[in-house]
C-alpha cells in the first residue's frame, strides 16, 4: 500500500506547481527586468548624455579658448587641428594636446562671444 500513495502523494505537489508555473516564472524574472531598468536610467542614460555633450564641447574647440586639461594644465588655444589642439600655457610655452585631453572650457574666446550675444544674457 505504501507504493500506491507514496508516488500519488510526490506526483500532488508538482501538480500544483505545474498549474502556476506561468505565472511564478514571470515573477522570477520581473526583478531582473527591473534590475535592468534602474540601470538603464541611473547610470547608462545619463553617462550617454555626458558623453554626448562632451563631444559637443569637443568639436566646438575655437582658437582663443581657455581651456583645462585632463591633467591640470590650463591654457588658451593657439591653433585647432583636426585630432589635436596647440595650447599657449606661457609667454614663449606651447604644449600640443589630443582634443579628448580637453576637460572643460574655462573661457570663451572674444570671436565667439560676438558670434553669439544672446550667450551673455543667459
Amino acid at each position: 500500500m505504501n507504493e500506491f500513495i507514496l508516488p500519488l502523494l510526490m506526483a500532488a505537489p508538482q501538480g500544483a506547481e505545474g498549474a502556476q508555473g506561468g505565472a511564478g516564472g514571470f515573477m522570477t524574472f520581473l526583478p531582473f527586468v527591473a534590475i535592468i531598468a534602474i540601470f538603464y536610467f541611473l547610470i547608462i542614460r545619463p553617462q550617454n548624455k555626458k558623453q554626448k555633450e562632451t563631444q559637443k564641447m569637443l568639436a566646438a574647440l575655437k582658437k582663443g579658448d581657455r581651456v583645462v586639461t585632463i591633467g591640470g594644465v590650463y591654457g588658451t588655444i593657439q591653433s585647432v587641428k583636426e585630432q589635436s589642439v596647440i595650447l599657449k600655457v606661457d609667454e614663449n610655452t606651447k604644449i600640443e594636446f589630443t582634443r579628448s585631453a580637453v576637460a572643460r572650457i574655462e573661457t570663451v574666446s572674444k570671436e565667439k562671444e560676438e558670434e553669439n550675444p544672446e550667450s551673455k544674457n543667459e
